[in-house]
């Protein structure tokens, strides 16, 4: 099985995804990318799967153009962003699905509070990936 999955930035929902579905499946290819894709994954991102014994610390936000024409079973977009550009996304694909969820990198408060909004979404997202495969 091969999963891209899409989001604009590439540094916080679609790299807590992958990390989940590797975890979740680790004899499937996994693969994030962005669409403006940031320069580094989000610290907070990085700390919050480390609680759940995944590290995205080595991980680099990748072009969604590195994937352009390959064939992946899922394309799975988790903002709204990545799924209005997704038609730059040139490649054979069996299912392509949408889930948007809130951008953590936005979010306004007390590190405390921006880290327990990233793990709020990180828990979202889980739950997602495990009603599709599981």
């Amino acid at each position: 099985m091969r999963v891209l999955i899409l989001c604009s930035g590439n540094s916080c929902r679609s790299q807590m995804a992958e990390g989940l579905l590797k975890t979740m499946h680790p004899d499937w290819e996994v693969y994030s990318a962005g669409t403006r894709p940031e320069s580094r994954v989000h610290p907070l991102a990085v700390e919050v799967m480390r609680e759940s014994n995944i590290d995205l610390s080595k991980n680099i936000p990748k072009n969604v153009s590195q994937f352009s024409g390959q064939s992946f079973d899922y394309v799975i977009t988790v903002c709204d962003d990545a799924k209005e550009n997704c038609p730059v996304f040139y490649g054979n694909v069996r299912h392509r699905l949408h889930r948007s969820f809130e951008d953590p990198a936005l979010f306004e408060g007390t590190f405390d509070e921006k880290k327990a909004f990233f793990g709020e979404i990180r828990d979202q997202i889980k739950k997602y990936l495990q009603e599709i495969f599981n």
